[in-house]
């Protein structure tokens, strides 16, 4: 769809994002990026707050000054092997832009050059938030929020660039839109022994399937069914041959959850379950259960001010009808719980941009850039 973004900021935010592409950072490593940023926020005039790198924080005083509007953009990489033939393609070896972190920060920087042009036209002050980590614990939201960058903020919003939406749509909840992200390790600890002699052992892989099972049932029977969840078992070791039935067995994996009932619903019956079995072959059977991200709640009043700027902006057309909330996660979901805010995902699902997330083979569809800038900028040009 036609934007009025300037085909020169566009073109200026796509340079941005094919640079940061070539030069991926990892969570908490991003310091290259991080003196890009700022060196970039300094050459329009924009000043630097002192919140801790790889961070960046950047103020745009408004015509008004009354209230203060944040604006969000992760900058961190994943450790993705990047394929393909792509000219801007990854220069470090193991680490990409596999979620499109790079476009993100290309837009906020799109918007505060827009911002440093047209500072008359805006009445709120603006917070640009370029934060680190927001792929790893712990998290660079979380971090920030320790150190009070909201403190003086009254709305904020987010924006991702999002595969699995038709390009050209823009989708929002109001309220629950993504998952708490809790891992969590078990461990099961028997007696080994040769593997032709069971009966003399407490065999720690076969318990372990009979928990991988067991942990299946908090979702469908302990669990209202209305309510999402998933639980998933990524990743199982024990044993070092054919032959010889070990001590010790560890499985690994995540549950996902978009209410903090369930959440705390799903750690109390698996912490059973686990402990439960084990117990009942003779086994002691330990849960670690790390605590993420948050669900990603959009507070109401924010996300129909979203709504009602995309439909007097784009049109009710864009708007993706009928979106469903996703059970991947994201850290912006700290801030929402300190701040109201909503965050967008701007679609650019085609043949650009055909495979998901985190894949070796991701790529954004740069024809999304200038709806997702101008998405930024409506949001603050209208925002009272």
């Amino acid at each position: 769809m036609e934007t009025l973004v300037e085909k020169e900021l566009v073109e200026w935010a796509v340079r941005h994002r094919r640079y940061l592409h070539q030069y991926p950072e990892l969570s908490g490593a991003e310091y290259q990026t991080c003196a890009y940023i700022k060196r970039h926020l300094q050459e329009l005039g924009i000043p630097l707050l002192a919140y801790e790198e790889p961070s960046v924080v950047g103020l745009v005083r408004g015509t008004d000054g009354g209230k203060t509007i944040a604006l969000r953009a992760d900058i961190d990489a994943l450790p993705v092997m990047e394929e393909g033939n792509k000219p801007y393609h990854s220069r470090v070896t193991g680490v990409s832009h596999a979620c499109g972190h790079d476009g993100h920060t290309a837009i906020l920087l799109a918007v505060a050059k827009w911002l440093s042009v047209h500072r008359m036209e805006v009445k709120p002050n603006v917070l640009l938030i370029f934060q680190s980590s927001e792929e790893r614990d712990p998290s660079g939201a979380a971090a920030l929020l320790d150190q009070g960058v909201l403190d003086q903020v009254d709305s904020i919003f987010g924006i991702h660039l999002w595969q699995p939406l038709e390009k050209g749509k823009i989708g929002l909840c109001h309220g629950s839109m993504m998952a708490a992200c809790d891992e969590f390790t078990v461990t099961i600890a028997g007696k080994g022994g040769h593997g032709a002699m069971p009966h003399e052992t407490v065999d720690p892989i076969y318990i372990a399937s009979q928990i991988v099972g067991g942990i299946q049932s908090v979702v469908s029977r302990s669990l209202h069914p209305l309510q999402p969840a998933v639980v998933t078992v990524g990743r199982i070791e024990g044993g070092s041959t054919f032959n010889i039935i070990p001590k010790e067995a560890v499985l690994f994996g995540t549950a996902r959850s978009l209410t903090e009932e369930t959440r705390q619903n799903i750690h109390f019956h698996m912490k059973r379950i686990v402990e439960g079995i084990a117990a009942s072959y003779g086994a002691s059977g330990h849960m670690d259960y790390n605590w993420g991200p948050p669900a990603l709640v959009n507070e109401r009043t924010q996300s129909r001010y979203v709504e009602k700027v995309i439909r007097e902006r784009f049109g009710a057309s864009v708007q993706a009808e009928d979106m469903e909330p996703s059970m991947a996660a994201e850290d912006f979901a700290y801030y929402l719980q300190r701040c109201p805010g909503a965050f967008i995902f701007v679609g650019m699902g085609g043949e650009a941009s055909a495979y998901p997330h985190h894949h070796p083979m991701f790529d954004i569809d740069e024809d999304a850039i200038p709806l997702a800038i101008e998405l930024f900028i409506e949001l603050v040009r209208r925002y009272e």
